[in-house]
């Protein structure tokens, strides 16, 4: 998740998520093994976590979160040229995880603008520092 100013994310000719202000945009990755639990987990976790500036959250301030889901996180590339996908959530099990994830989110009264699942996406920001961290629950 980076830390951003602003961000959107378009599908062809068409903004589908967009925050105007300062946030967080999530690049949200789902791995085979993640449950509901996981995505309730992450929720959670990315509403409260103190990394906007001044250490406040998403939960402090009421900035929103742009979540992008993108199962190249799961690239494995250790071997040969070419990344393995195979510890990336098949799309059937990662759609309902990730909408898990919004869905907790807004039920805490987080603002959440999306990507759509599974299309190409240009993704667009302005990192704030930059500030990109990796979370994993």
């Amino acid at each position: 998740m980076a830390r951003v100013t602003r961000a959107k994310v378009t599908v062809g000719d068409e903004v589908v998520g967009e925050i105007g202000e300062p946030g967080l945009l999530v690049l949200l990755g789902v791995h085979a093994d993640d449950d509901s639990a996981k995505a309730a987990a992450m929720a959670r976790k990315l509403y409260e976590m103190r990394l906007l500036r001044g250490e406040e959250s998403c939960a402090t301030t009421g900035a929103p979160l742009l979540v992008v889901s993108q199962f190249t996180l799961y690239g494995d590339t250790r071997k040969g040229r070419r990344p393995s996908w195979t510890a990336a959530a098949r799309p059937e099990t990662a759609a309902p995880l990730v909408d898990a994830v919004v869905a907790g989110l807004r039920e805490r009264g987080a603002a959440v603008a999306t990507g759509r699942f599974g299309a190409m996406m240009a993704v667009e920001s302005v990192n704030d520092g930059p500030y990109t961290v990796l979370l994993e629950v």
